[in-house]
C-alpha cells in the first residue's frame, strides 16, 4: 500500500511549519481539499492527537484519522529540518511526518497496512537520518520507496 500511495506531489521537503497544528495545515496543504473539507479533517487530527500524540518517537510522527472528506486513503510525507515540537514520546522534536487518512469504511484494510509499512519505513530511516539530506521531493521519494522494498 505505501508504495501505491508515496507521490512526488505530495512529499514536501522543507516544512516551513513551527508548531503541531502549523504542521498538520502544511501537511493537509497539498491533498487540495475543499476549505471546509480540511477544517474538519484538521479537526480530527487534533483530536487524535489530544487522546495521544502521534510522535513515536526518535524524529518521527505519524498522524492518522480517519475522515468522510476523503473516499480513498492518503498519504503525504513532510520533513522539518530544524525539528517541531511535537510531543513526542521521547521528548525530542519531530523530522519526518507521514500524514496518512483514510474514509471510515475501508474496505481490505488499506489504512491499517499502511500504517504498519509507514512503522517499518520509520524504523529503517532513524538510524541515518539520512533523509535531512535531501533536496528534492523526488530524492526523498526514491530514498523511501528503497527503504520500504528492502523492509
Amino acid at each position: 500500500m505505501f508504495a501505491q500511495l508515496l507521490r512526488e506531489d505530495r512529499v514536501i521537503i522543507d516544512l516551513k511549519a513551527k508548531d503541531k497544528e502549523e504542521v498538520l495545515q502544511e501537511l493537509l496543504s497539498v491533498l487540495n481539499l475543499k476549505p471546509e473539507q480540511e477544517k474538519i479533517v484538521l479537526e480530527q487530527l487534533k483530536k487524535r492527537e489530544a487522546i495521544g500524540s502521534t510522535g513515536v518517537g526518535r524524529g518521527v510522527a505519524i498522524p492518522h484519522t480517519r475522515s468522510v472528506v476523503v473516499d480513498d486513503v492518503q498519504l503525504v510525507v513532510g520533513v522539518s529540518k530544524g525539528g517541531i515540537d511535537f510531543q513526542s514520546l521521547d521528548g525530542k522534536p519531530v523530522h519526518l511526518f507521514f500524514l496518512l487518512i483514510a474514509p471510515p469504511q475501508d474496505l481490505g484494510a488499506r489504512y491499517l497496512i499502511t500504517l504498519g509499512e509507514i512503522a517499518n519505513v520509520a524504523r529503517k530511516v532513524v538510524s541515518t537520518k539520512e533523509y535531512l539530506n535531501f533536496e528534492t521531493s523526488k530524492e526523498l521519494m526514491e530514498y523511501l520507496m528503497k527503504i520500504y522494498r528492502e523492509a
